[in-house]
C-alpha cells in the first residue's frame, strides 16, 4: 500500500484540509461536523496524538488522533480516511493503538453517533465494544460510546 503515517499538528494545513473533510461528511450523515467536540489543544503533548496518513504519492488521505480521557485511558477522536484509501482507517486505528500502548494507555474509549453505521460496524470489527456513555455523551441517545482493552496480543493482532 505504501502507506506513511506521522504526527501532525491538528491546525496545519494538510491536517486542517482532512479535518474539514470530516466535518462534512459528518454533518451531512449526522447532522452535526463534530467540530464542537474536538479541541486541537487536547491532542498535542504528553499522553496525546495526532497523524495523518499519507499515501505513496505523499497525498494526505486520512487522520485520527487520541488524548488523555481518565488514568488508563485515551480517547480516539477525529478518525478520517477518504473512501478511495481501502485499509487506510485500519491502519490508522493499528498505528494510534499502538502510540496509545507506547504511552501508557491500557484502553482506548470513542464516542460516535448510531447513525453513523458504517463507523460503528469498523470499531465493532476491529475489537471494540458498546459501554456506557461517558461525559458529554451522558444522556444523549443518538450517541455510541465503544472501548477496546490494549493488550501487547490485540494491538500485534491488528498490526
Amino acid at each position: 500500500m505504501g502507506l506513511r503515517i506521522e504526527r501532525s499538528d491538528p491546525d496545519s494545513p494538510t491536517a486542517r484540509a482532512l479535518l474539514d473533510a470530516l466535518s462534512e461528511t459528518l454533518a451531512a450523515l449526522t447532522g452535526d461536523s463534530g467540530r464542537s467536540s474536538f479541541d486541537a489543544s487536547d491532542v498535542r503533548g504528553a499522553g496525546a496524538a495526532f497523524v495523518v496518513a499519507h499515501s505513496a504519492t505523499g497525498e494526505a488521505i486520512g487522520c485520527g488522533a487520541y488524548r488523555p480521557l481518565q488514568t488508563g485511558v485515551a480517547e480516539l477522536k477525529r478518525m478520517y480516511a477518504h473512501s478511495t484509501g481501502a485499509g487506510v482507517g485500519s491502519a490508522l486505528l493499528a498505528h494510534l493503538e499502538q502510540a496509545a500502548q507506547a504511552d501508557g494507555y491500557c484502553e482506548i474509549w470513542l464516542e460516535t453517533r448510531r447513525v453513523n453505521t458504517r463507523a460503528v460496524a469498523f470499531y465493532l470489527r476491529h475489537g471494540y465494544h458498546e459501554i456506557a456513555n461517558f461525559g458529554r455523551y451522558l444522556g444523549r441517545p443518538e450517541a455510541i460510546c465503544l472501548a477496546r482493552t490494549l493488550t501487547a496480543e490485540t494491538v500485534r493482532r491488528q498490526s
